[in-house]
């Protein structure tokens, strides 16, 4: 255990400062007390001078112990050894003992174990010594073993201070617990935050741009009279809507984590966007976590809104794909058939496909196809393990 400079274990410089207890004030006073009380001889001439000063310089070590804990460092210590076993020397009789018991038990509280230990045997060689020498012709085993017995109390002490050490470390874990639970739940919050985030551009966002570019369309058709092109392209917008509301209700059963079936949406997904037929499933269809289900339904959205925004016309085809370890949709685009028409999205698609697959610990690769049908078309690979 470190030791700070005034010999006391670090744990106990945090104590320094602290208050004492109702109790070990009754018990410091009770010492006092007893000890003007019952140590003889004690007058203002000869022996009994001595035995009064000794006697003060011990109730005032005792007074200062409490009044200024932080300043009774382990010199302090060493001085009121001296001074208790002077005083079990000097005095014939009374309860001399009781200041050396009290200053061992708290240099176990406040000192280091072996620092405290060897400063409980210092006080009971002195304390043991200055009775064997100071009782004369009839030393008695009594008084010596009072003597000796005086560093004991360094046990309770030091009993005393692990207590307090193991009730603070406890308190320490729960309040490091509580902040890390804390920590955790703001997380949870941010992460939440962030899906929502990304459903609501998933819904919001490319709706309203596809219908706002149909709208357009249909205000520069209507300047050329053409009718059934302004048909075909409110029908368009019509569509969009009714497809964004299908959405929402992905979304509403996503945040509720409502089970969605995967093959089924994305089926009407895919038809829903002129692409009937167009979903190949292999392996053994199994039921993927909420979370999973939505994440796939949404990389499969944002596939097919940026084919139809930078591949207009082009045939596109899905597979799922179901193994042991893992589920994997793939997209695939063709190469556009019509003018592409730029300057509507977010731009935040690619960037929310990559969180979402992030969250679940999976991985996804986008790129341009180099060889077969779909040559100078757009694949999306997503790959989610369990």
């Amino acid at each position: 255990m470190p030791a700070v400079r005034s010999g006391r274990p670090a744990d106990a410089a945090g104590r320094a400062g602290g208050r004492a207890t109702p109790t070990q004030w009754a018990l410091t006073v009770g010492v006092i007390v007893a000890g003007v009380v019952t140590i003889r001889p004690l007058d203002t001439t000869g022996r009994g001078l001595a035995v009064a000063l000794l006697l003060l310089v011990n109730c005032a070590l005792m007074a200062v112990r409490l009044l200024f804990p932080g300043r009774f460092s382990a010199g302090w210590m060493v001085a009121g050894v001296l001074a208790a076993a002077a005083l079990m020397g000097v005095a014939d009789a009374g309860t001399a003992y009781l200041f050396a018991f009290f200053l061992t038990g708290w240099s176990g509280y406040r000192l280091d174990t072996r620092p405290a230990l060897a400063l409980a045997a210092a006080c009971s060689l002195l304390c043991g010594g200055a009775l064997y020498l100071g009782s004369g012709p009839e030393r008695d085993a009594a008084s010596l073993i009072v003597g000796f017995a005086v560093g004991a109390p360094v046990l309770a002490g030091m009993a005393r201070r692990s207590r307090n050490q193991a009730t603070r470390a406890v308190i320490a874990a729960a309040e490091a617990s509580e902040a890390a639970a804390r920590a955790e739940a703001r997380t949870a919050v941010l992460t939440e935050r962030g899906r929502i985030a990304r459903d609501i551009h998933d819904v919001l966002a490319h709706a309203l741009a596809g219908v706002n570019m149909q709208l357009e369309l249909v205000d520069a058709l209507l300047d050329t009279g053409d009718l059934d092109k302004v048909r075909q392209a409110t029908g368009t917008a019509h569509g969009l809507v009714k497809d964004s509301l299908r959405q929402a209700q992905w979304t509403v059963h996503a945040l509720r984590e409502d089970a969605l079936p995967l093959v089924e949406s994305l089926a009407a997904m895919l038809e829903s966007s002129g692409h009937r037929n167009a979903l190949t499933v292999t392996g053994t269809v199994r039921e993927l976590p909420a979370q999973v289900t939505q994440g796939l339904l949404r990389i499969a959205q944002e596939s097919l809104t940026n084919a139809a925004r930078h591949a207009p016309g082009a045939e596109v085809g899905a597979r799922l794909e179901y193994a042991a370890g893992s589920t994997t949709l793939m997209i695939v685009n063709g190469p556009a058939t019509e003018r592409a028409t730029e300057g509507w999205g977010s731009g935040m698609g690619l960037i929310g496909m990559r969180e979402r697959v992030a969250l679940l610990e999976g991985t996804v690769t986008t790129g341009p196809v180099a060889t077969g049908a779909d040559r100078g078309g757009w694949r999306v690979e997503a790959v989610i393990p369990g």
